[in-house]
């Protein structure tokens, strides 16, 4: 995908909604947010700090609300996109434009301002730099040390998703599954999530 190189660009390339997404960025830059162009997609940020951003996908749109945790969300809008996982991001999603309130959406857009400038934000958990390797892995990573020492070259990061991909399976035979849709995954150098980050 190639990268975005404004929001005008963005709404064109998601011309399915562009109607819908452009209704929603009115709303928007009626605010004092400010339009910026994060990971190729709109994010309307005060101050420096990211409070709102607009999303399409194939069968949805919609907005992010980067510290949304704190909003009241009286009105039952607000989805959190991956339980358990995200703990401030919430979303409010769309099919179609005639699914947009647009007193509700200019009121949790004002709230999630004002939540900013109250400082109200969590902020990311910096985790830890030692990486508990699976036991299933460690055989394999023995074993190869070609594997081995492609593994030992990723991130930190790129290490715990692998660890995290492989302790997280319950039965022996997915482990081993994982085990062998990884290797050549590491082999080229490559996170177990690169192909959703660059898109």
């Amino acid at each position: 995908m190639k990268k975005v190189t404004s929001v005008e660009e963005y709404i064109e390339n998601n011309n399915h909604f562009g109607e819908a997404l452009t209704l929603l960025r009115n709303i928007i830059t009626k605010t004092e947010l400010e339009e910026t162009l994060k990971w190729s997609a709109p994010v309307y940020a005060l101050d420096g700090k990211n409070v709102v951003g607009l999303g399409a996908f194939k069968n949805h749109f919609g907005i992010w609300f980067f510290n949304g945790v704190f909003l009241k969300d009286e009105k039952n809008l607000l989805v959190n996109a991956q339980e358990g996982k995200t703990k401030a991001l919430r979303q409010m999603r769309f099919e179609s434009i005639e699914d947009i309130d647009q007193a509700a959406v200019l009121a949790y857009v004002k709230e999630a301002i004002e939540n900013q400038k109250l400082g109200k934000e969590i902020k990311p958990e910096r985790k830890g730099k030692n990486v508990t390797v699976p036991n299933e892995l460690k055989t394999l990573l023995k074993s190869q040390p070609d594997v081995h020492s492609n593994f030992k070259a990723l991130s930190p990061g790129k290490q715990r998703e692998y660890c995290e991909y492989i302790e997280t399976a319950k039965r022996d035979a997915t482990k081993q599954s994982r085990l062998e849709k990884i290797t050549p995954m590491i082999l080229q150098g490559v996170g177990l999530h690169d192909k959703y980050k660059n898109c």
